[in-house]
């Protein structure tokens, strides 16, 4: 027997490997057009950064090209409820003290009666206005807002280096993963072989 048939399957495991590896690697480097005997090579998430992330861009606009989402979320009673305490208290600074200094005739004859039964029939008026009102904003957001352009622009200020330090941040056990598994499918692939290799031999 050749013992150094059972290199075979070390090496087969070692190309598994370092193909994994390179192809990782290729995915970010080099970040600039390089030429290389005649050849330019790019990293393929550099190279398609432009399409890339015009396509995010796309996908943003359409995924939010209805607002409805946000006129319910904005007019739902349950917001108002939330500030409704502070919207109260400017109620309040603004008879008890605001309206005084503007007004200084209305201001003495306004008592905390009077001010109770005002702060009450304003918190009214503005519960029923406040769902129009947020409809009618997110109305007009829609329509000045230009989400494809801000993804585009936000990612396109983001750097390579960047995005490729968080990928691999976030996703390093993964990468480290599908390394070993190239390489056990490499070592399986080389036993395979060998097996071959003694039964026809």
């Amino acid at each position: 027997m050749n013992y150094w048939l059972i290199l075979i399957p070390l090496l087969c495991a070692f190309t598994g490997w370092i193909t994994i590896k390179l192809a990782l690697t290729l995915l970010f480097r080099p970040r600039e057009p390089r030429k290389i005997l005649g050849f330019t090579f790019q990293g393929i998430l550099p190279k398609q950064r432009q399409e890339v992330t015009a396509r995010l861009g796309q996908i943003a606009a359409r995924e939010f090209s209805s607002f409805i989402w946000l006129e319910q979320k904005i007019s739902d009673p349950a917001a108002l409820e939330k500030i409704k305490p502070l919207i109260e208290i400017h109620i309040d600074d603004f008879l008890r003290n605001k309206l005084k200094e503007q007004m200084p005739m209305i201001g003495m004859f306004i008592g905390d009666k009077t001010i109770n039964t005002l702060k009450v029939v304003f918190l009214q008026e503005i519960e029923t206005l406040f769902p129009q009102v947020m409809q009618q904003y997110a109305g007009n957001l829609k329509n000045e807002l230009n989400i494809e352009q801000i993804v585009v622009s936000k990612i396109s200020a983001v750097s390579s280096a960047t995005i490729e330090s968080h990928l691999y941040k976030n996703l390093g056990k993964e990468f480290r993963m599908a390394n070993k598994l190239g390489a056990v499918i490499g070592f399986l692939i080389g036993i395979i072989q060998l097996l071959i290799i003694l039964l026809t031999s």
